[in-house]
């Protein structure tokens, strides 16, 4: 079994039911296992200003799947949620996005398939649920807490659980 770090994010429609049912069809306990699950955060739109703010999340799961088919089975439950790659602006709003920001301690660069995911060392929206689940983690030689020390995090807000009063 493989460890993988996935990010998942959304800003259209109830943001956080719409990440846990991403988790649940991702996660089938067989070929994909949840390990853990960050908070919710609440973060600024990233690229794209005049957005609805985002619910960001990370997950650490273990896998059978090669990463190319863990990109699949990410894109597939995209889809299952409402997610029109073809139609939507870069950056822009969706209902789900969801990274494979590391696989194991492989590199992979492919057209349409980067492992580390190329920029994760520049989102906030990222490394903070992130360090929440894996701080001590190193990935392309940075541990995940000191990336979190160099990069903007403002405007980022962890969310209470879901049905805290």
């Amino acid at each position: 079994m493989a460890e993988a770090l996935l990010a998942l994010g959304g800003n259209i429609g109830d943001s956080r039911a719409i990440l846990a049912r991403a988790i649940d069809l991702l996660c089938d306990g067989e070929e994909v296992k949840l390990m853990a699950r960050s908070s919710d955060y609440r973060t600024p739109p990233w690229g794209m200003k005049y957005q609805p703010a985002f619910t960001n999340l990370c997950i650490k799961v273990e896998t059978e799947l090669t990463p190319r088919q863990l990109l699949e089975r990410a894109q597939a439950v995209e889809l299952r949620l409402g997610r029109d790659r073809a139609g939507e602006k870069r950056n822009g709003p969706r209902t789900a996005d969801i990274d494979v920001l590391a696989y194991d301690d492989i590199t992979v660069n492919e057209p349409d398939l980067a492992i580390p995911h190329p920029r994760l060392f520049e989102r906030g929206f990222v490394l903070v649920p992130l360090a929440e689940i894996a701080a001590e983690r190193v990935i392309a030689g940075r541990r995940i807490r000191d990336a979190v020390d160099r990069i903007d995090t403002a405007g980022i807000e962890r969310l209470p659980p879901v049905g805290a009063a």
